[in-house]
């Protein structure tokens, strides 16, 4: 590794990519928490200040010692959040033009719940291809940027939408969810222009910022309603995205070589890993003007398995991410406060494990120790299939609070294994293409984005009975796609990534043979050496094990 003074261009862009998936995800589920305090609340369901109509509610003298912990969360009551210290702006305009300011919160239904929480995802996945390939065309830069940048903005829209209408409030879900679907495909490009092969894992660690986002969003958001009001929240989103965005725009650049502050010699480490010289980069560059392998990546097996792997993982985290606010509020009579911090824990506990296990895993590959193949199975078989295990022992805890809180987070911890496994099984398979085949495997995985919360909302989220059968689906799906995985799963470089219009470096040394056979010696070997240093037209590579 290069040694540079002060914190190298690569640190930076982990540390901005970082937050910046932060940000992807704050957007996400701000709406995850805030519909707990947005909904209204029946006449029935405190006494006092004490919630007493969530499932595992035990009324005082009818308890056993077992079941005390969980009537004692009675102290812990829901706050009538909507009835906040301080008024939000677009209560001012309602009040100022008379009207109904909905202190009482909104006449909301289980099913129009889950279409306002599954909305995102609608269209989101029409923009994953898309995402990649505009990635390749104007840079990641400017992607990512302006997708995270507009979904935050579109944050502040969402009270006053609200407050309109909730079929205003899913539209408006609907259009975040299809300009951010753009982020996560085109981060794959950048990493295959600025990490080298045997850091990728560790750098993929930064998409799971995510969950940090989540972890610290999630209780924060609680306190943010429990002391002003549910409005805020939104606010806050629209604000913290809008600082992110000009740091961004300061401190990335899409390759080394348009880094106007990178140290000469972590230039140099870089581009050499990747085997970038100046003539493989003049061939980088025309790979935008050839066409993309579309049926080459269509009818891959090691991508459509590298898919369901990604299926599986998905359906089960958005299941408990989505979901976990709604659980803990309805089953376990969780505070907000309580609930944010209880929803936002598991993914802290998954950045966590996703960073040590990147190290693991790049260790086993720098020593040799464990194929590439068989470090990115280890990797799926713990973000799927002993995540569907830990699901299902959730779908068993029934009112044991302790319990569903160890297993949740547990089940949420282990897919952290996600950045060393299926996610980084992209980049492997096709580095040139990494972007594309992101996208191809976010427009198909995102489908349990919003089929889940309308199971959910169908099933009914009330009782226990009702989550015990949501677990138990999403814990069918983690087991079958892991299995599937940890059978055929492939991380080879797959013969399509070389670009099929340009000759091999064999092809063009046949070639200058055949026509300059008495030709100067030192010429042609002076082209050899040129055209062996760019390995098959320039792509990156990864090192094999």
């Amino acid at each position: 590794m290069a040694k540079d003074e002060g914190i190298s261009a690569r640190s930076t862009l982990w540390y901005l990519v970082f937050v910046g998936f932060a940000v992807n995800y704050m957007i996400r589920i701000n709406t995850n928490i805030t519909i707990v305090a947005m909904i209204k609340q029946s006449d029935t369901e405190f006494v006092g200040e004490v919630k007493v109509d969530y499932a595992c509610y035990v009324p005082p003298g009818n308890s056993s010692s077992k079941e005390l912990a969980t009537a004692d969360q009675g102290s812990q009551s829901l706050l009538r959040s909507r009835e906040g210290r301080i008024i939000s702006p677009e209560q001012l305009l309602l009040t100022l033009f008379n009207l109904d300011p909905q202190k009482e919160g909104f006449d909301w239904d289980d099913y129009q719940q889950g279409l306002i929480l599954g909305a995102f995802y609608w269209l989101h996945w029409i923009t994953q291809i898309p995402g990649g390939i505009l990635a390749r065309r104007y840079g990641t830069k400017l992607v990512f940027g302006a997708s995270n940048v507009i979904g935050c903005w579109m944050c502040c829209l969402m009270p006053i939408a609200s407050y309109w209408d909730y079929r205003v409030l899913v539209i408006l879900r609907v259009l975040q969810g299809l300009v951010c679907g753009l982020a996560w495909p085109a981060m794959h490009h950048m990493a295959g222009q600025w990490i080298p092969p045997n850091e990728r894992s560790k750098f993929v660690t930064a998409y799971l910022g995510s969950s940090v986002g989540v972890a610290l969003n999630f209780p924060l958001f609680g306190y943010i309603i429990a002391w002003s009001s549910w409005e805020y929240v939104f606010h806050f989103c629209g604000i913290f995205g809008t600082v992110w965005y000009v740091a961004w725009l300061y401190f990335v650049y899409d390759s080394p070589a348009e880094h106007p502050r990178i140290h000469p010699n972590e230039r140099k480490y870089i581009e050499s890993s990747l085997g970038i010289t100046e003539q493989s980069a003049e061939r980088l560059g025309q790979q935008h003007a050839q066409r993309t392998p579309w049926r080459q990546i269509i009818f891959s097996k090691a991508m459509w398995i590298t898919i369901i792997a990604q299926w599986g993982g998905i359906w089960g985290l958005f299941t408990l991410m989505t979901q976990a606010p709604t659980y803990f509020n309805n089953v376990h009579g969780w505070n907000i406060e309580m609930t944010g911090l209880l929803s936002g824990i598991p993914h802290l506990c998954r950045m966590l494990f996703a960073y040590v296990f990147s190290i693991v895993g790049d260790h086993l590959l720098k020593h040799e120790l464990m194929t590439r193949t068989g470090v990115r199975k280890m990797g799926g078989m713990l973000c799927c299939f002993v995540n569907g295990i830990f699901v299902f022992a959730l779908a068993c805890s029934g009112c044991n609070s302790l319990m569903a809180t160890i297993f949740l987070t547990l089940a949420t911890t282990v897919h952290g294994a996600v950045s060393t496994g299926p996610l980084a099984n992209l980049v492997d398979m096709s580095p040139r293409y990494a972007g594309i085949l992101l996208g191809f495997s976010g427009m198909i995985t995102v489908v349990p984005g919003f089929i889940s919360p309308i199971i959910v909302g169908m099933l009914g989220n009330h009782t226990v009975e009702q989550w015990r059968i949501i677990f138990l689906i999403s814990s069918g799906m983690l087991t079958i796609c892991g299995l599937l995985y940890m059978a055929f799963a492939d991380s080879t470089q797959q013969p399509w990534n070389s670009c099929e219009d340009l000759p091999s470096a064999a092809d063009e040394l046949k070639g200058l043979k055949t026509s300059n056979l008495d030709g100067n010696r030192n010429e042609s070997k002076e082209k050899l050496e040129m055209d062996t240093q760019v390995d098959a037209s320039g792509v990156v590579r990864l090192s094999s094990v």
